[in-house]
């Protein structure tokens, strides 16, 4: 079992950064591969980026490479969601996810642990 509870979201004017947080309990947290998705008003939960437990890889949308970045510290089980050159577009509530297998962590409906969510803004 895995909780999850993020932090980090707020208002932001676009060019601006932030960096999301989001802290894990469970013995077992360095065993899960981690993950980030976002949803916006009317629109379906979307991917983000993912981590393998290790941290030796991730993936990325494409709406987001180059501009976010997902790292891990699994010894504090602690997982980040740095992002940069924001846009507007990126406005959503944003999500950490948590599943066993990586091969499918970018599929919403096929992750078990959700944390509640951390409202981003970014301003034109």
């Amino acid at each position: 079992q895995v909780q999850l509870v993020e932090s980090g979201g707020g208002l932001v004017q676009a060019g601006g950064s932030l960096r999301l947080s989001c802290a894990a309990s469970g013995r077992t947290f360095s065993s899960y591969a981690m993950g980030w998705f976002r949803q916006a008003p009317g629109k379906e939960r979307e991917f983000v980026a993912a981590i393998t437990w290790s941290g030796g890889i991730t993936d990325y949308a494409v709406s987001v490479k180059g501009r976010f970045t997902i790292s891990r510290d699994s010894a504090n089980n602690m997982v980040y969601l740095q992002m940069n050159s924001l846009k507007p577009e990126d406005t959503a509530v944003y999500y950490c996810a948590a599943n066993t297998d990586y091969n499918v962590i970018s599929t919403a409906r096929k992750n078990a642990y959700w944390g509640q969510g951390t409202q981003v803004t970014v301003s034109s």
